[in-house]
């Protein structure tokens, strides 16, 4: 059964352009080398909801299992904490369709 990593944050003020920087060179390069395929990314631009909502979908509960207890993920999840507050995470069975 395929599962979804889903993840919130809000960017830290003043970080916004490292933080793209990252994201584009790094991180997500990095998911897909550890197994995972990236499905959504959303900006919030008004309201009270995470600034930053992304989904990433694993094969199946030992691919979750492995990126977990991965040193490559734990460095990976500790880098992006350098540029995030309110990181919360969740990991869920796989739609198609839009999931919170």
């Amino acid at each position: 059964m395929m599962l979804k990593l889903l993840m919130s944050w809000d960017i830290r003020k003043g970080q916004d352009e490292t933080y793209f920087t990252f994201i584009v060179k790094e991180f997500i390069p990095e998911l897909m080398r550890l197994g995972l395929r990236p499905t959504e990314a959303w900006y919030t631009i008004y309201g009270d909801e995470p600034q930053i909502l992304t989904g990433v979908v694993a094969q199946d509960k030992e691919t979750i299992e492995r990126v977990f207890q991965s040193d490559a993920w734990q460095n990976l999840h500790a880098k992006l904490l350098r540029y995030v507050t309110n990181y919360r995470q969740k990991v869920i069975s796989a739609r198609s369709s839009f999931q919170l």
